[in-house]
Order: C-alpha cells, then structure tokens, then sequence
C-alpha cells in the first residue's frame, strides 16, 4: 500500500506495460515508424518532474527490476493491469504483447493481471487468437487501439459491423472490461481515429460490458464527458490525465478533473499511471495533495478522501473482481448505485 501523512491506501494501477521498443525489436524497413512511436513516447515522459525522467536507451526497453522497484517498491502500487499493444507492423514480437506482459504475471500473480487485444479486421483468425488467449491469460479485459495499423488499413471503428462478433466473443468468453485509447495520437498514428464518438455506440449496443475509457478523449474531454454521463457501462480511464497534466499543466488538470467529477463521477474515475511513459509514485503523491487552484473552479464537484480511495484503487477492484483489505473499501466505490456494473468474483 502507499502510505502518506500516516494514512495508507489500496492503489489498484490500471494501465500499466512491460514494453520492448528497443532496436532490435524494429521490423526492417519499418524503422522509422518504430523509432518516431517510441521516441514520441519519451516526448511524453518530459511532462512530468525532471528528477524521473529516463534516458532514451533506457526507455525503449527499461528491466523488470526496473518495473518492480518502480511500481510495487517506490509507488507501494498493490495490483496493477497490464493493456496489452501489440503494434507488430514496426514490431517484430510486438511492442507490449500479452505473453511479454504475462512474464510478470506469473512471477506475482496475486498482484498482476494482464489484459489481451483484439482487432476486428483479423476476422477468423482474430477470433481464434483471442479464444486461445482468453484460456491462457484467464483474460477478464481486453486493450483495443482503435488507431493502429494493419495491413494497409489506419484505424477502425467499433461502430463497424465486423467488431460485433468479437464484442460477442468477449461475452461468450466472459471477457467484461473493455479498454479503448480513445485520447491523444502518438506519431505515425492519426489522431482521428481516437475519436471517441464510437464509444457510445459500441456501449449502448452492448449494456454486459464495461467500456473503460483511456485518456478521456483528450483532447475532447467535453465531447468524452457528455456522451459518457448518458452511458452508465462507460468509465474514465485516468493514465494521461494524471502523468501528462497534473504536474505539467496543473490549471489544465482541474479543469478536465472538474468536467470528469462533474459529468462522470468520482464513482467511475481509475487512476492509471501509464507506466513506464510516468512512474506511479509522483503521480500518487501529488494526486493525495492535490485540490483546485483557486476559487473559479469553484461550480465543480469538490474532492474529499472516500473521492481520492475510490480512484486510486477501489473503482478498478470493483471491475476486476480484486479483493479489498478489510477497512480500506468505502460506499459506492465502482458505481454500485448509478451504473449497471458487470463485476467479477472476487480474486482469492
């Protein structure tokens, strides 16, 4: 648990990687591409503190030593959620794979889990991989990407007819939390294709599911914000928000925290530390100290301690079915009350 002020708090990190962007990894005649995505990545990274910054060497392909001090050591993170992102059109094994991420999972199973992918325009096959999968990983959420590349194509959408029978799939497989990166573009990918007008589509149509909602649109919080306080299976992903904003543009940061408070609630926020682009522990500390700047922020919901456990832990315990230490858990956490939540037997 991380601990501050003498007050300890079950910290559930819902987007985290265990990536290999290293040179090796880059598939010829593709370097490029691999080389922008990762360095675009490491662009990132200068949003935070200058003292946790990495190098670029050390970036494209940190250890697992690396990721256990930094996640469960330094930031005391007590479960955490690998989303899966493959990108094997510039990477040979994948970027950040299942079976990469699965490496720690069996090393700590009753602290990680790990998430699969799919891609409608795998047809057959897709289906097939994420059958196997599901077996395997015991898979209770996927990671999609709605912008990636494959075979000539730039992105789909999940309003497409060929991503129903892997919406079906998921159900069959009782696969419940949906992850999409609906937020900003990372270079070659386009930014359009991160719209998330298909969000309310694709969670309307499919009312089993939970749609867990990466980096809130961002840009397009309001566009985010307004269609997800209609859908009540809708969730905001907070990875990015948090590493990208709140050290950085920490004005900016209220806002789109007051919108998220305001229109989603407190109830369906998941803190996500999008590890190993910001360490989780930063982002922990400033996150227990934060509140808004000033009194103009004063028409937004204000934030209390029941509101801080609920996002940096117990909302995404409720999704993944991850049981709660005695006397940390508080009401409501995971929407009980206002939105129709598809839970998981708790984990033993």
């Amino acid at each position: 648990m991380y601990e501050k002020n003498g007050k300890k708090y079950f910290v559930v990190d819902s987007h985290i990687h265990l990536w290999d962007a290293s040179p090796e990894n880059w598939v010829k005649g593709a370097e490029a591409y691999a080389k922008g995505w990762i360095e675009c990545f490491h662009a990132y990274q200068s949003l935070g503190p200058p003292e946790t910054h990495w190098s670029i060497e050390k970036f494209m392909k940190y250890s697992i030593e690396d990721f256990e001090k930094d996640v469960f050591q330094d930031a005391g993170v007590d479960h955490g959620v690998f989303q899966s992102t493959y990108l094997k059109e510039w990477y040979s094994t994948g970027f950040n794979t299942a079976a990469q991420n699965n490496q720690l999972v069996e090393k700590y199973p009753d602290k990680l889990i790990v998430n699969g992918r799919w891609d409608p325009r795998d047809g057959d096959a897709g289906l097939r991989e994420l059958e196997a999968d599901a077996e395997k990983y015991k898979l209770q959420g996927v990671k999609l990407y709605t912008a990636e590349w494959n075979a000539g194509s730039r992105g789909y959408s999940l309003s497409d007819d060929i991503c129903k029978p892997f919406f079906e799939k998921c159900k069959e497989l009782g696969i419940k939390n949906i992850h999409v990166h609906k937020g900003p573009t990372i270079w070659p990918l386009d930014k359009d294709a991160f719209d998330p007008k298909d969000i309310d589509i694709a969670a309307t149509s499919n009312p089993e599911l939970n749609f867990i909602i990466e980096h809130v649109g961002l840009p397009r919080i309001e566009d985010f914000c307004f269609m997800a306080t209609q859908e009540p299976n809708v969730y905001a992903g907070l990875s990015v928000v948090f590493g990208g904003l709140m050290y950085a543009r920490p004005r900016f940061f209220a806002k789109v925290m007051g919108e998220l408070l305001f229109w989603v609630g407190e109830d369906k926020m998941l803190f996500g530390s999008d590890y190993g682009i910001w360490e989780p522990k930063w982002q922990i500390d400033m996150f227990l100290d934060w509140d808004y700047p000033d009194d103009s922020y004063s028409d937004y919901p204000r934030i209390n301690e029941d509101s801080r456990r609920k996002i940096l832990g117990l909302n995404a315990a409720k999704l993944y079915g991850i049981k709660v230490p005695e006397g940390y858990d508080v009401a409501g956490a995971g929407a009980k009350d206002d939105a129709q939540l598809v839970e998981e037997p708790a984990s033993a």
